[in-house]
């Protein structure tokens, strides 16, 4: 930024306009570079009429991308130069070497996509466990690199399944651990029934850890997809310090196949919730309250 800065003012036939940076952004796209892309629209504007930039795998590392944000650009009148390769974009042979170069830092672009992606399933065949520990409630990373507990947060999922044993519901827990203010894995105010569900459902709190459920579809897009059997899966166990038992977390696993065979959920509060059913109409029942019946037979008695 200072390089260019001082660069551009230095020469008297230029008007510097601003410094456009996208700091640890991929280039493969130019989706989420909001740098880059306020640039463009700046250009377009009429605002800028050549862009200075280090080099053409700065600019884009994807090549539709590159090409069809040049053809853009030169429709307006607008110039690109990148310096490392000499390049103009208002010359004739411009876009044959944007192209050419474009292809070559794409291709770049996937190969080090593909070293890492290795690296990746190298930890996970080791069974090495990391976990998005801002976004994942109960651990933090430990010195040693192994998982953490953090007790406050711990209790906090014990809770959970504990409610969810005696007959609550994912959406009846979300309801109460907002009522109680108690903040979710992503620091927010308000619970999902979604969030409350897949800390029952996640292996991590009973001390082991599924590796790779998840991957990445293409290397330019970031798609990511969930692992039906497409690359290898591995499981390890007692990879860090458990906070639910393996006991009660197969007993929750259990309820929800009950639940989900029985095709009825309860947010009942009390463990013989959707448990009872009528032998003749196959039907829950349910706690009826006595006093509207007492209070009538005691008028009853007192009218007599």
């Amino acid at each position: 930024m200072d390089y260019y800065t001082r660069h551009i003012k230095s020469n008297p036939d230029w008007h510097f306009v601003d410094i456009y940076t996208d700091q640890g952004i991929s280039a493969t796209s130019t989706k989420k570079r909001e740098g880059f892309n306020r640039m463009i629209t700046d250009a377009l504007g009429g605002k800028i009429d050549l862009i200075i930039t280090k080099s053409v795998s700065r600019f884009a590392r994807n090549t539709v991308d590159s090409l069809t944000t040049v053809r853009q650009l030169k429709e307006k009148g607008v110039e690109v130069y990148f310096e490392k390769e000499n390049i103009y974009t208002l010359d004739s042979k411009g876009e044959l070497m944007i192209s050419i170069l474009s292809s070559l830092a794409q291709e770049e672009s996937r190969s080090i996509s593909t070293n890492v992606t290795w690296g990746q399933r190298k930890r996970f065949a080791d069974g090495k466990v990391s976990m998005p520990y801002k976004n994942f409630l109960g651990y933090e990373k430990g010195e040693d690199g192994i998982p953490k507990i953090v007790e406050k947060e711990a209790q906090i999922v014990r809770q959970i399944y504990k409610l969810f044993l005696k007959g609550n519901t994912p959406s009846g827990i979300a309801k109460k651990l907002t009522e109680e203010k108690i903040p979710t894995p992503g620091r927010k105010v308000k619970w999902q029934s979604s969030t409350v569900e897949s800390i029952l459902k996640n292996e991590k709190y009973r001390g082991d850890a599924i590796l790779q459920k998840e991957y990445t579809v293409d290397f330019l897009t970031k798609k990511k997809k969930i692992n039906e059997g497409e690359v290898p899966q591995y499981y390890v166990e007692n990879s860090h310090p458990a906070i639910i038992s393996p006991e009660t977390f197969e007993l929750v696993q259990e309820e929800f196949r009950r639940r989900r065979e029985a095709g009825r959920y309860t947010s009942a509060i009390n463990c013989f919730a959707s448990r009872i059913v009528c032998g003749g109409c196959g039907g829950f029942l349910r706690k009826k309250s006595m006093a509207l019946k007492q209070q009538i037979r005691h008028y009853r008695m007192a009218l007599q």
